[in-house]
């Protein structure tokens, strides 16, 4: 139901083996794009999918790392001759940053939207879901994503029958729309059960540990959350350049609740994550580290 890839898992620089931090789901037609460094359009290529169908670009924060893929991601999805606008959403400034990165990507055939977040935790409606932004803790203002989409409850025939509802209105109701009728209004909720659950994408990257992270990743389906550091001995060159470690990581995933972590945003200097994953796991034991391409298609619960 919801499309997931990691497209890349690196921090700081791309390698040969490594590219930059980027996320892309995809949900009903929509697909959206959170952060955007050198090299994404390759990760992109390499998984398969296309740039052109881009919806909306979230963005944690302006580090390069993280946003200057932009301009040649444009001019990509304009020499596919798209036409529809794009939306971009992040923090205080993305208009600025965006007319600026702009300068060598400066006609295009489509129109570009930008939406700056002004809350520390911002709900913005889509259609068929939601996205919701919180602050996070780094040194510039920084903000994780989560993607969620709500399922509503099942269809109770019997409440439909002792409320006397035509049937010619049954399915309309079951689709969230309101009818007005001689013999009154009805509404969804006269003819649907408790709302179940729905799939809940969780991501945040360069930060401390906060409590906003555990507010908002809480029973997520997916946490995808940084991991700069894998060795216990940098704890502190963490919490000086405010990134996280493996460790704080699946703290917070015990924290939240969630039901699998993937780590991401790995230093260059780390080569090999896995090396530190049996201490992650005793902490967290549905943690994993991530990888460029990792894909998963989540579903709603049967």
């Amino acid at each position: 139901m919801l499309d997931v890839c990691l497209l890349g898992t690196g921090g700081m620089m791309p390698l040969p083996y490594r590219w930059l931090t980027s996320l892309m789901a995809r949900y009903n037609g929509t697909s959206i794009l959170i952060d955007c460094g050198e090299g994404t359009q390759i990760a992109m290529k390499e998984k398969g999918w296309s740039p052109k169908p881009i919806d909306i670009i979230c963005f944690t924060h302006f580090h390069a790392d993280h946003i200057s893929g932009l301009p040649g991601m444009l001019l990509t999805m304009g020499n596919a001759e798209r036409t529809e606008p794009l939306l971009l959403i992040g923090p205080k400034g993305l208009t600025k940053v965006v007319a600026a990165l702009r300068i060598i990507a400066p006609e295009l055939p489509f129109q570009v939207q930008c939406l700056e977040l002004a809350e520390a935790e911002q709900t913005l409606q889509f259609d068929g879901f939601r996205i919701e932004a919180f602050k996070v803790n780094h040194n510039v203002v920084c903000y994780g994503y989560s993607i969620i989409i709500d399922r509503i409850g099942k269809f109770d025939v019997e409440k439909a029958q002792a409320r006397g509802i035509d049937r010619r209105y049954w399915n309309r109701l079951q689709k969230g729309e309101t009818i007005e009728t001689e013999q009154g209004t009805w509404t969804p909720d006269m003819v649907l059960g408790a709302p179940r659950k729905g799939i809940k994408l969780t991501y945040c990257t360069d930060t401390r540990p906060t409590d906003s992270i555990v507010r908002n990743a809480k029973d997520a389906d997916l946490f995808i959350c940084e991991g700069m550091y894998g060795e216990p001995e940098k704890k502190q060159k963490a919490k000086e350049y405010k990134h996280m470690t493996f460790y704080e990581a699946a703290e917070l995933a015990k924290k939240a609740h969630v039901a699998e972590l993937w780590l991401t945003h790995y230093s260059p200097s780390l080569t090999w994550p896995e090396d530190y994953m049996n201490e992650v796991r005793k902490i967290f034991p549905n943690a994993i580290a991530g990888k460029d391409g990792k894909s998963v298609d989540l579903q709603y619960e049967e």
